[in-house]
């Protein structure tokens, strides 16, 4: 929210007042001044921004809140775009290997609540059938040359300690669009250190290969683990890391 100049909506413009920030807020939102997931400023601050009183701001935010764009909760609105966020410079974005390089590729990503397969619960100490935050991805070109799937299980401490992941809890509906790209920058956030273990194998009877990914923090805590299937027959896996420089 650099911007400090004026708004000045068109004099033609015959929307109410709130109507009209609602749709300047949301034009920031969607050019990334504020990423998906992330926490806008308060009433007080976009108040003296768009130089309005806060209650007109607090209608505009109900405005964007009905439209599914803002959700707020005890610890205040955040943007609900589905469009790609800013990214991290140097973070690789989630989920890591699952986007092929080809730019006709078409990708969807949703969440769910509920119970992850056994294998996701044993390795993130879950209990048996509890739920847990779980992120479905797919990529495909239209040709159907390159397919790439990936199915992942959060942990309850990644739930616990990345609150851009709770916040995901409450539209976990399996049907409304939700990229994670910037998790793993969300869990360096919150001060987490991050280990990444993958294990590649051959699917039986199948030219594709699984990758399972395994990722936990500084205090061997798990934080996430992550199937990832590729056709191995028409597609190329890479991984590319960027490595901060020592000192």
């Amino acid at each position: 929210m650099a911007r400090t100049t004026p708004h000045e909506p068109a004099p033609s413009d015959d929307r109410p007042l709130y109507g009209r920030i609602a749709a300047l807020l949301l034009d920031e939102l969607r050019d990334g001044t504020i990423p998906p997931g992330e926490r806008l400023p308060g009433e007080r601050h976009l108040a003296a921004h768009f130089q309005v009183s806060r209650e007109t701001v607090r209608q505009a935010l109900e405005v964007l809140r009905r439209g599914g764009l803002v959700a707020t909760d005890r610890r205040g609105s955040h943007a609900a775009l589905s469009a790609e966020p800013v990214e991290a410079r140097g973070t690789p974005v989630f989920p890591l290997g699952a986007r092929s390089t080809d730019p006709a590729t078409v990708d969807r990503a949703t969440v769910t609540w509920e119970a992850p397969p056994p294998e996701h619960a044993r390795a993130l100490g879950l209990a048996p059938h509890r739920p847990t935050l779980m992120h479905r991805y797919r990529s495909a070109t239209p040709d159907g040359r390159s397919l790439r799937t990936a199915v992942t299980s959060f942990s309850a401490v990644a739930l616990a300690e990345v609150a851009e992941l709770a916040r995901y809890r409450g539209r976990a509906d399996g049907a409304t669009p939700a990229q994670l790209l910037r998790a793993y920058d969300w869990m360096r956030q919150a001060g987490l250190c991050l280990h990444h273990r993958d294990s590649i194998s051959q699917v039986d009877g199948a030219a594709s290969v699984r990758v399972t990914r395994r990722v936990h923090d500084q205090y061997a805590r798990p934080l996430e683990i992550t199937d990832l299937v590729v056709d191995a027959e028409r597609d190329t896996l890479v991984y590319e890391f960027t490595l901060p420089a020592a000192g």
